[in-house]
């Protein structure tokens, strides 16, 4: 594509007004925000309560995603946007593995070639983390995870054609109520499928770090089994 044409394409789109229908849309704005701000909590109370552990940048990483979820949302680029969602969870995943694998983070860092599965994630947790089988369950974590991973990885992957994008050209990128919707919906999914990882692996390891007012806030809503399945503490 000459430069022109690009350049021409890309100011044919309005991308303020894509923003404000996204803003206007209070459920939307709100669930995205919200679904942010939840992990946000989890971020600061892991960075405070696993202080120096280079595993970390995981975390920070899942941080950068949601916001770039949101953004790409506004913009109304919602294929996209599947990346990024699907990068919250990925990078939950590996912070939960690599805090306690220093030797083969390193590896990783190296770019020697080794990597690890999700699948090998959810092995390493039901062999070695402390209760995780039982609450899980609980939470119903497990199934929840397979069956949003398949859909999500499907789109990111162009298994389904013409899924979350209606334009044909950058020139024709706008909002769509109905496909805005789906990637919101997805993306609240993929935090509250961080929130329920967390919470029967490292959240639960360091939950004497946490501060009260960050266990309110990350024990509110759920139910009382739950809870009592947890044996966290709110205070």
């Amino acid at each position: 594509m000459p430069v022109d044409k690009l350049k021409a394409s890309l100011g044919a789109v309005d991308w303020k007004k894509n923003v404000d229908a996204f803003l206007a849309d209070a459920n939307a704005s709100q669930a995205v925000a919200a679904a942010n701000l939840r992990l946000a909590i989890w971020s600061h109370q892991l960075e405070m309560a696993d202080a120096e552990n280079p595993a970390l940048s995981f975390v920070r990483e899942m941080q950068i995603a949601g916001q770039h979820v949101a953004v790409l949302i506004a913009l109304s680029l919602y294929k996209p946007a599947a990346g990024s969602i699907r990068a919250v969870v990925e990078t939950a995943l590996y912070y939960s593995y690599f805090r306690l694998h220093r030797a083969e983070l390193e590896t990783l860092v190296r770019g020697t070639g080794f990597y690890i599965l999700k699948q090998d994630v959810v092995e390493f947790h039901k062999q070695h983390t402390v209760d995780f089988n039982s609450t899980q369950q609980a939470l119903g974590f497990l199934t929840r995870l397979d069956k949003w991973y398949g859909q999500i990885s499907s789109l990111v992957h162009g298994q389904v054609p013409g899924a979350w994008i209606e334009h044909k050209s950058v020139a024709e990128i706008k909002h769509i109520k109905g496909t805005q919707d789906l990637a919101v919906q997805a993306f609240v999914e993929s935090v509250e499928l961080v929130h329920r990882l967390f919470l029967c692996t490292v959240g639960k390891q360091l939950w004497d770090a946490f501060t009260p007012s960050a266990k309110k806030q990350l024990l509110a809503g759920l139910h009382g089994n739950i809870k009592k399945s947890l044996r966290l503490d709110a205070a």
